[in-house]
């Protein structure tokens, strides 16, 4: 059975947690920091190719790319925060807005929604599935 934040308020600030640590990654672009918070087998969907990567170590080469499309500095702003859990399965969603300076210096600000997935392992939640 899955509860809202108000019933699992520590599993919730731990994904919370985790989901801050993704925008810490984001803003600074540490892939280490970023990759640690994901399962080995994850899955990720998006609208750009590949449209779906399969395991953190080959995600590892679509953030490493990404990352090396931005000068400094890189602000990410996040908004209408929801996280769900159960025992062992949570999801978050989210607004996050990117401003930031591509490096052949062009700008770009915009809106995302974000899906996260997580799953707890070990006592830790890690993202399994984002879209």
């Amino acid at each position: 059975m899955m509860t809202t934040n108000k019933n699992n308020t520590n599993d919730d600030a731990q994904i919370r947690q985790q989901i801050d640590a993704f925008i810490t990654a984001f803003r600074t672009r540490n892939l280490d920091l970023m990759m640690s918070l994901y399962a080995p087998a994850m899955v990720s969907f998006d609208i750009v190719p590949l449209l779906r990567v399969v395991g953190r170590e080959r995600y590892r080469e679509v953030w490493k790319a990404a990352f090396s499309l931005f000068r400094d500095p890189v602000e990410i702003e996040m908004r209408d925060l929801s996280i769900t859990t159960g025992n062992a399965v949570g999801f978050s969603h989210k607004l996050l807005r990117l401003r930031a300076t591509m490096t052949n210096g062009q700008p770009t600000d915009h809106w995302e929604r974000t899906t996260l997935c997580f799953c707890k392992m070990d006592g830790k939640w890690l993202i399994t599935h984002e879209h």
